[in-house]
């Protein structure tokens, strides 16, 4: 059993997966170019339907021109602690995909695809000492204007990338929530054969 506190697991898994979590509490640090590049590779190389690799990342670190507007796009509650990340990442990914005939058409694995590529994101910061926090609490429309995407686009999540910092930082609500989270028992996730909410 592996086990990270308050975290444990029921088989035995990979532990870089059970060290990624989500900390609010960022030290006020900058994230080299090389760092952050080597993260966004990671989730460059995420599966997709087709090879159609349809995300985007947009990025700003800390010490650039646009990390402010960045910070300003989150929600208020999310531009508190976003503020000492080292670097803003929005995700948005590609809704329609191109036939080989070059028609357009809806994608339905667009957000899926995306979330992949967020995944290995998350991992590939947490080997190398950084932490992910993904929000879905931003302004979606504006950013999807200030961002510039395209009218196939959407915005999916923002992330905060930073080293863990003190959590006596965080208004005083949150320093108790910065720890990571447990996950529900497998039994109530998984079923065989059918859909099922019942325990195994």
């Amino acid at each position: 059993m592996n086990a990270i506190l308050p975290r444990s697991t029921e088989h035995k898994i990979d532990p870089d997966m059970l060290a990624r979590w989500s900390p609010r509490a960022f030290a006020d640090e900058s994230i080299p170019q090389a760092d952050l590049l080597t993260i966004l590779e990671a989730a460059r190389w995420a599966p997709s339907a087709f090879n159609a690799q349809p995300w985007h990342f947009i990025y700003a670190s800390r010490d650039s021109e646009n990390f402010a507007k960045f910070v300003d796009l989150l929600a208020p509650f999310n531009q508190g602690w976003a503020k000492h990340a080292a670097a803003l990442v929005f995700i948005a990914s590609r809704t329609t995909r191109t036939g080989s005939d070059g028609t357009e058409s809806p994608s339905t694995t667009h957000a899926f695809d995306a979330g992949a590529a967020w995944s290995l994101l998350a991992l590939q910061a947490t080997k190398l000492g950084w932490h992910a926090h993904g929000m879905s609490g931003l302004d979606h429309a504006r950013a999807a204007v200030e961002l510039g995407l395209p009218p196939e686009w959407r915005i999916e999540i923002a992330v905060a990338l930073g080293r863990q910092g003190d959590a006596t930082s965080l208004p005083e609500a949150l320093q108790s929530r910065e720890t990571p989270s447990p996950r529900k028992p497998l039994a109530e996730i998984i079923s065989e054969g059918r859909f099922s909410l019942t325990s195994l």
